[in-house]
């Protein structure tokens, strides 16, 4: 196997992601994908649905799984990017898009994981890349998360850049040795004389009704790895944008995508750009409470922002987007302006992500605060099948307006 990786050619100098600009780069032109012939369904960026289902019985399961999901984006970034030129993607044909890009630009970057060849990935993230890059850059491996990511960890080492995909987060509990004593420390621990630029990405969080263990949320799982980076995506912009940057970087980044994301529809620039590995997102600015969300909650807190703005309030709200390393520039700022911060998450409350946050504003920004860091996460339970259950362990938009008018008394 090493063999077939050495054929796949040498390394070439790139530069770190932290160097990066989170504007726009005036690269080529991107290269068009095949479009895709599945049905689905599409919530647009104004949350206008279409749905183009092949049977009447799965219409109704699909348009409460989107109202259940993915609130109305109402950002002014949305409206503004539908009014430029550009073209509208799913949010995984985004991150389809960025990966072809980037094995076009690099011949070293190759994917491997469980059906990412030929069937395209279990959400078609890979869809179309085995037949124009071969099965020596495009690797179906065995079901075996342990040995085809410690493979890919070896392949980075040699000079390659893969992509190793998840079919479900979840599954990569079984890859955790490689990935944290491997994957973070090699490049300390061989003194720096290996690099570990690997991508490890795949579907997360809770969906609907996929059960405890196709719900896990891990990010607080690798979080205390050190020397890897982490990020999640929430737009196909950024999970454009974060693919392309991860690839680029010289660290071992983890991208996190939820699974109920991966149809939502938005308009992206033509022109190739980048977003920045350690930059979060100012989703909507505001004066009165400091609102901090990622990935699938950043639209759960934009539902809730409607009501609070009817009700008077002016909440800003910042996509983390990092993970780890956390923007404390972005985020300090805000507080300085705002003086209370609600954090919002998916991950579990006992040493979620949410925890890390609070931790990191308590060192940094405790003297701008006016009144204690509130914290919404997921419940410390088992995600259950049943629907109604799945949805109370999880935030809603509902308890986010409440914990912002108990915050603003």
């Amino acid at each position: 196997m090493a063999t077939v990786f050495q054929g796949l050619g040498t390394a070439t100098a790139l530069t770190a992601s932290n160097s990066f600009d989170s504007k726009k780069l005036q690269l080529p032109a991107r290269r068009s994908l095949s479009e895709r012939k599945a049905s689905f369904f599409v919530v647009r960026s104004d949350g206008s649905m279409n749905l183009n289902l092949d049977s009447n019985s799965g219409s109704r399961r699909a348009e409460q799984l989107i109202t259940n999901a993915v609130a109305t984006k109402a950002d002014s970034s949305a409206a503004s990017t539908a009014s430029k030129s550009g073209h509208e993607l799913l949010l995984f044909e985004a991150l389809r898009e960025g990966l072809e890009e980037e094995m076009d630009r690099d011949p070293n970057v190759c994917v491997m994981g469980e059906d990412v060849g030929h069937y395209g990935g279990s959400y078609k993230v890979t869809k179309g890349l085995a037949t124009k890059y071969g099965d020596l850059r495009v690797l179906d491996t065995p079901i075996a998360e342990n040995s085809f990511t410690g493979m890919g960890i070896g392949a980075a080492m040699t000079g390659l850049r893969p992509v190793v995909e998840g079919m479900n987060m979840g599954f990569l509990l079984l890859a955790f040795n490689q990935i944290s004593n491997n994957c973070g420390m090699l490049h300390y621990t061989s003194g720096g004389q290996f690099k570990i630029p690997i991508v490890i990405r795949g579907p997360g969080g809770v969906g609907r009704q996929l059960g405890a263990e196709h719900s896990q949320r891990l990010e607080s799982y690798f979080q205390s790895i050190p020397g890897i980076q982490m990020v999640a995506c929430s737009t196909p912009y950024n999970a454009k944008g974060l693919m392309k940057a991860a690839i680029r970087s010289e660290n071992p980044v983890i991208l996190f995508e939820h699974v109920l994301l991966y149809n939502l529809k938005e308009r992206i620039p033509d022109e190739e750009y980048i977003c920045n590995l350690e930059e979060a997102e100012m989703v909507r600015p505001g004066e009165h409470v400091t609102i901090l969300t990622y990935s699938r909650m950043r639209y759960h807190v934009m539902q809730a922002a409607k009501t609070l703005v009817n009700k008077g309030y002016d909440p800003e709200v910042i996509d983390i987007r990092s993970l780890k390393p956390f923007d404390l520039y972005t985020i300090g700022n805000s507080v300085k302006k705002t003086h209370r911060v609600l954090i919002v998450e998916e991950c579990m409350r006992t040493g979620g992500i949410g925890a890390s946050l609070t931790a990191a504003i308590t060192e940094n920004f405790n003297d701008y605060l006016d009144a204690p860091i509130v914290c919404l996460s997921s419940q410390d339970v088992p995600t259950p099948y049943a629907g109604t259950l799945e949805e109370w362990t999880v935030v809603q938009p509902a308890q986010i307006v409440t914990a912002v008018e108990q915050l603003c008394q």
